[in-house]
Formats: structure tokens, sequence, C-alpha cells
């Protein structure tokens, strides 16, 4: 009956988040700027709040400042503002002069400024890359597709942006499979000890898996892009590997804060940290793949 009550949970947030992800991936602009400063906040409050559970004290204002990362970043695809290189770096010298004037000694000035800082970069900085594929150079315009009977006009830049979130997804689901059914050695006994080498492996598989049949079904015929086969592996191996290392990242962080969860705020699936730790690692990844690996579909 638990077991029961705890899927429930999962399904009746996951499927309206899942939905919502991805309206906002196709519509672009204003909702995916939105929904991506909204998660970096809330998994930077997250990175915080496990950062004091270990001793360590990051300013607050971090909070608000990575969840404006994706704002700006939607602020100079618009043209409304350019912000210069040097007022970024200010940054820096901003979050030190307040862990001069706010913190002595003994509250870790140092420690404060810099986990303030990643907090800013990981989470931000990360998911901002999300932005930067949907938009990237390669996708043209819209694609027109009939569905039920009507066309219907699709961004091909959304079709890019889910790409690396299909296979994050099918990474979890493969490396779930494989290490349940083959077990094995541990991958990393120490940071998580239930992921197994054979499910990191299954993991991989089902990624470039995946990978082939969106590039052959979905990319080519909807957004006129396509990879070589040599292509679609490395990009399947590489951003699988990436979203495997970032799940272990947060794993890492967790353990030394003490901490099952990131946060309790999505019933049944922990914080907003636990459900992106790939995908920060992911989207950056993806977008260095594409820019190399990615060339016009065949005629």
């Amino acid at each position: 009956m638990a077991i029961s009550s705890e899927l429930g949970k999962r399904v009746v947030t996951a499927v309206p988040a899942a939905i919502v992800a991805v309206w906002a991936v196709f519509a672009g602009g204003a909702p995916l700027a939105a929904l991506l400063a909204i998660a970096a906040a809330l998994s930077a409050w997250e990175l915080f709040r496990m950062a004091r559970a270990a001793g360590l004290t990051p300013f607050a204002v971090g909070v608000a400042l990575a969840g404006l990362v994706p704002l700006v970043v939607h602020a100079r695809y618009l043209a409304i503002w350019e912000p210069h290189l040097t007022l970024l770096a200010l940054v820096v010298p901003a979050l030190l002069t307040m862990a001069l004037f706010s913190r002595g000694t003994d509250a870790k000035p140092f420690s404060a400024a810099a986990v303030t800082l990643l907090g800013i970069c990981y989470t931000g900085g990360m998911l901002s890359f999300a932005y930067a594929i949907r938009y990237h150079d390669y996708a043209y315009g819209d694609v027109v597709m009939r569905l039920a009977g009507r066309e219907v006009h699709v961004a091909s830049g959304g079709f890019l942006l889910v790409l690396p979130v299909l296979l994050t997804w099918a990474t979890d689901i493969g490396a779930y499979a494989v290490g349940r059914t083959v077990g094995g050695a541990k991958l990393m006994p120490s940071v998580s000890p239930g992921k197994t080498r054979s499910g990191a492996i299954g993991g991989v598989v089902t990624s470039v898996l995946v990978a082939w049949l969106f590039v052959r079904y979905s990319l080519q015929p909807a957004a006129q892009l396509s990879f070589t086969p040599l292509g679609i592996v490395l990009f399947g191996v590489g951003v699988s590997v990436a979203g495997q290392v970032g799940d272990l990242v947060e794993s890492l962080l967790k353990r030394e804060a003490g901490v099952k969860d990131s946060s309790s705020l999505i019933p049944g699936h922990g914080g907003v940290l636990d459900r992106i730790d790939s995908l920060l690692f992911v989207l950056p990844v993806s977008y260095a793949l594409m820019g190399w690996l990615l060339v016009p579909a065949p005629r």
C-alpha cells in the first residue's frame, strides 16, 4: 500500500510537470526563460540549504542571481540588453565585498563567497544552455506538421532541446533496468551504493539507441537536422556519460551535507535539484557536441 501511495505521488507530480516542460520547450521565449529561471532559483536554494547542512554559509542573494541568469540570456537574445563581460565579472568582487563587511573570520567568508558563486554557475549558468540549444544557430525557423488533420507550426529548435532531455531519461531508465537485472560490481559505492557498472553501460547503450531512433524518425524529418552515424554514437555516449556524472556529483554533495534529498519540494521525487542534476551536466555538453556534430539532414 505504501509503494502504491508513493507511486501515486510520483505520477501526480510528474505528469503535469512534464506537460508544462514540453510546452515551454516548444514555446521557447519568455515561457522557457521563466521555467529555467524558476528551476535555477529553486535549485540554488536547495544547494545552499545543503551547503549550510555541511557547515558552509552561502549568501542568500545567490538564489536571486541564479534565477536571473536565464532571464539575462533571454534579454540578450531579444537584444533588449547586452550584458558586458566586465559587469558579469564584477559579481566576484561584489561577493567578496559582502563577505568583508557581513562576515567575520569565524563565519568562513572565503567559503561563503566561493559556494555562492558555485551555486550561481552550477544552477543558473548550466540551465541557461537549454535556451542556447532551443535557439541554436542550426535551428532554422518553424516546421509545419500535420496533427489531427490540422497544420501546426512547431519550432525546429524545440526538437533539438528535446533530444538531450530524452537521452537523459533514456539513460536513467536503461541504467536502472540493466543494473537491476544484471547487477555486478558497484560503479562508485562510496558516493552512490546503488549504481553498478553494468547499469552505467546499459544507460550508455540505451542512450545511443534512443538517439538513433529520435534522429532518424523525428529530428531528420521534422527539423531537417541530423548526425552522421559516428556522430550519433558520440552524441549518445557523451550525453549519457555527462548525465551519469552529473547525478553522481549531486550524490557526492548530498553525502557531504548528510541529506537524502536536496529538499522535499516535489512530493515523491525529492527536490528540484534531484530531478535536474543530470541535466545540469547534459545541457552544456550537448550544446558543445551539437556545434561539432550536427549536419543538415540528407535529402
